[in-house]
């Protein structure tokens, strides 16, 4: 019954491999449909070369698995809730990529600097406040979940597709797995140029707003004009 969507996960869970954002099994793709009620994501500790789109696990919104005989990402508690909070959101994509890791074990967030970032971002990249230890002793991957929700009160998930977790690693999101593989190698790229101009310039200071605003106003919502217009 969930084919398609088995197929696109999988697809998508390989590009982070082949983007080299993953170290050993240490990533994950989901995607949700929402008109059936389920998501779909990679099951837990199986190598990328292993994998096959039936092994791709598929549960309902509750965490009820329907298809499937492998055990899901350690994650899914995190996807789930995401889903839940973000209702804009079709996929999310986590791994622990080099540099934007780097940030989320530094707590901290990553200010814009150029226009690269500004393109994907409205500004700084946020990240979550480090868990309590109640909150890691219990219900772990939930209150991940829960952390970054917490943080995104007054950003807009559509806006902002994707956070660092304080001391862990960074989580993103999109309409599609695909698209969220995609805004997580944006991030770690914009990850890596920071650190590299803090290293030449540490004073460096963060792209003016009205700079920002600009780039990433080009690119999305109503004033967008990047690309080529789809035909009436």
């Amino acid at each position: 019954m969930y084919e398609d969507l088995k197929q696109r996960v999988w697809e998508a869970n390989l590009k982070l491999v082949e983007y080299g954002l993953v170290i050993l099994t240490f990533g994950n793709v989901s995607e949700v449909d929402r008109d059936h009620g389920v998501m779909a994501i990679k099951p837990s500790g199986v190598a990328y070369e292993k994998m096959k789109p039936e092994d791709i696990v598929v549960l309902d919104l509750n965490g009820r698995q329907m298809e499937g005989s492998l055990q899901p990402s350690s994650d899914t508690p995190t996807h789930l809730y995401l889903y839940t909070a973000f209702r804009e959101i079709g996929g999310i994509a986590h791994a622990h990529s080099e540099y934007a890791t780097a940030f989320a074990q530094a707590g901290e967030e990553i200010p814009c600097y150029g226009t690269t970032q500004a393109d994907f971002f409205p500004g700084h990249i946020p990240s979550t406040r480090n868990l309590e230890e109640s909150e890691v002793l219990n219900d772990y991957e939930q209150n991940t979940g829960k952390v970054i929700v917490e943080r995104f009160k007054q950003l807009d998930p559509a806006h902002y597709p994707a956070c660092l977790v304080s001391g862990h690693g960074p989580f993103a999101w999109g309409r599609s797995g695909r698209e969220a593989v995609d805004h997580l190698l944006a991030l770690e790229k914009i990850a890596r140029m920071a650190l590299l101009t803090r290293l030449i310039n540490p004073g460096a200071r963060s792209l003016k707003e009205y700079l920002v605003k600009k780039h990433f106003e080009r690119k999305h919502g109503p004033k967008a004009y990047y690309g080529q217009r789809k035909e009436k």
